[in-house]
């Protein structure tokens, strides 16, 4: 009785908390209100980069864009709920593991936790299927100035097998907070071809223009 009671208060409680992007209407949809989260700036669409097919949720524009950076940025966790269910909203493949966008060690240091795999264990879970994470990287350089080929030069470079279990999934999604010229991506997804990968998707929060 005491945890139906304390259910039923947490959810009339939730009820009556406001919209957290407009503070005036209630929250109907993930922390936003039914007009806010239909005004989101949706995509549901897939973006080409570097030859790989990328289900995105949103354009990168307001408010996505300031969503993501207080996110990922300033620690503000309690988006990572309404970033994730963005992407469920989307027609994901069915794969057999998630494998999130690997960050080096001094950006986990600096942030304390990676955003992409956040997000990937919520939506894991939704999906039913494992987080994988058998890439790492390295410390990761500005890729300003640099020209398309000499950016996935780099940025290939930063990536590397870590694993040692005999652990493979054929079927995978790869998963990033934002897109802008696919070359993250496309190295992630070299090497897990390296690894046996047969079947690589992409999805991603949302786009920016290159």
């Amino acid at each position: 009785m005491f945890n139906l009671i304390h259910q039923l208060l947490n959810k009339s409680i939730h009820s009556l908390s406001s919209c957290i992007l407009c503070g005036i209407d209630r929250q109907q949809h993930h922390s936003l209100c039914q007009d806010c989260w239909q005004q989101l700036p949706w995509l549901k669409s897939n973006v080409q980069r570097q030859e790989i097919d990328i289900q995105v949720a949103c354009h990168y524009s307001y408010p996505m864009d300031r969503i993501i950076q207080k996110y990922k940025y300033e620690q503000q966790l309690q988006f990572q709920r309404l970033l994730a269910e963005t992407l469920i909203e989307l027609h994901l493949p069915k794969v057999q593991a998630i494998v999130p966008m690997p960050i080096s060690a001094p950006r986990l240091a600096e942030r304390g936790y990676n955003q992409s795999l956040v997000i990937a264990k919520i939506l894991a879970k939704h999906l039913n299927v494992p987080v994988w994470q058998p890439i790492s990287r390295s410390d990761q350089h500005s890729q300003k100035g640099l020209t398309r080929l000499e950016r996935i030069e780099n940025i290939e470079q930063q990536f590397e097998i870590c694993t040692r279990s005999k652990l493979r999934y054929r079927r995978v999604l790869m998963l990033d907070d934002v897109v802008t010229t696919g070359s993250s991506l496309y190295a992630l997804k070299q090497k897990l071809e390296v690894l046996g990968c047969q079947k690589i998707y992409a999805a991603c929060l949302a786009c920016a223009k290159a």
